[in-house]
């Protein structure tokens, strides 16, 4: 069978804690669809509004209480990688013992090394955290040195940089233990961004990094066969909302490129992942994206539905 590498969106984990513990037992369920056809499967997942959270949680109890210490982002994105990695191997592994599959899953908090010359940390353009007005948003840049920009209308957010993942330093763990036939959930929201000093230590960074880019690295890295990318809808379409939307069964190299620079794919949403699954699949020969619904992995992988990028 084959190695897959599941990235998992964030609808499929909900905006809090609660919601989350209820959402990841649905999402097992595609999962080990997988896992019980006999593929190795690792997952990656996203982390936004958990981490924002946990950021803003922070912010605020050093505002209120001395004694409570402001939290760095690196940290913040290893908290959000532990709890959500905590909900969904015990998912998972509920659903294998369900099952009668004998397998074990485990969550690794994985750090992911980026340039620190990446040209994002001169140029912020990931928001996190909580709406502001103008006026309070200026008093906090004053105040912070942060850089807040206005979202979508609806207030001021904080932007911190983007940078490309370069390699995930855990993943020599990652790969034995999927050698071994473990399931693994890693590079949870993209990773730990980290830079390398000259003395080889890892420093986290004030970042976050795409999580499709980072999983798109994660499965280049463990040479995957698949490159699963689960979100909202079941296929990808062009002209998406308006009356002439088409969906799209099939895409070579060439033709998502051509789509790309025609604007079909909105940056922020769609977009990233069309550029995530083309990257993984231009690599290497016989290497298969696919672009869906989570409910529809099962169906997607047998080329039953969903978008299929190749080269």
């Amino acid at each position: 069978m084959s190695k897959v590498l599941i990235a998992l969106g964030g609808n499929a984990l909900g905006n809090t804690p609660q919601e989350q513990l209820e959402l990841v037992q649905g999402s097992a369920k595609p999962i080990v669809d997988l896992i019980d056809q006999g593929h190795d499967v690792i997952i990656a997942h996203g982390n936004g509004p958990q981490v924002g959270a946990i950021n803003l949680a922070f912010e605020k109890g050093s505002s209120e209480h001395s004694n409570i210490p402001s939290m760095p982002f690196a940290e913040c994105g290893a908290m959000s990688q532990g709890y959500i990695g905590y909900h969904l191997q015990n998912a998972i592994r509920e659903e294998l013992l369900t099952r009668s599959i004998d397998k074990s899953v485990a969550a690794i908090v994985s750090q992911v090394v980026v340039a620190k010359d990446d040209p994002a940390f001169k140029n912020p353009t990931k928001p996190i955290g909580s709406f502001y007005s103008k006026e309070e948003a200026e008093k906090l840049m004053a105040d912070t040195g942060d850089t807040y920009v206005e979202d979508s209308g609806r207030g001021y957010r904080r932007v911190i940089p983007s940078p490309k993942p370069m390699k995930v330093v855990e993943k020599e763990i990652i790969e034995d233990l999927v050698n071994a036939g473990r399931i693994v959930i890693a590079a949870g929201g993209g990773g730990i961004p980290v830079i390398e000093e000259d003395n080889h230590a890892l420093r986290g960074v004030e970042a976050v990094i795409d999580k499709d880019s980072a999983s798109e690295c994660l499965a280049d890295e463990l040479d995957a066969d698949f490159l699963f990318i689960l979100t909202a809808v079941e296929k990808i379409a062009i002209n998406f909302g308006k009356p002439n939307q088409q969906d799209l069964d099939q895409l070579s190299i060439q033709e998502a490129e051509k789509l790309i620079e025609e604007g079909h794919f909105a940056p922020g949403s769609m977009l990233p992942k069309v550029e995530a699954a083309l990257h993984f699949v231009s690599a290497k020969e016989g290497r298969k994206s696919i672009i869906t619904s989570l409910d529809k992995a099962k169906d997607a992988i047998t080329g039953k539905t969903g978008t299929v990028i190749t080269n």
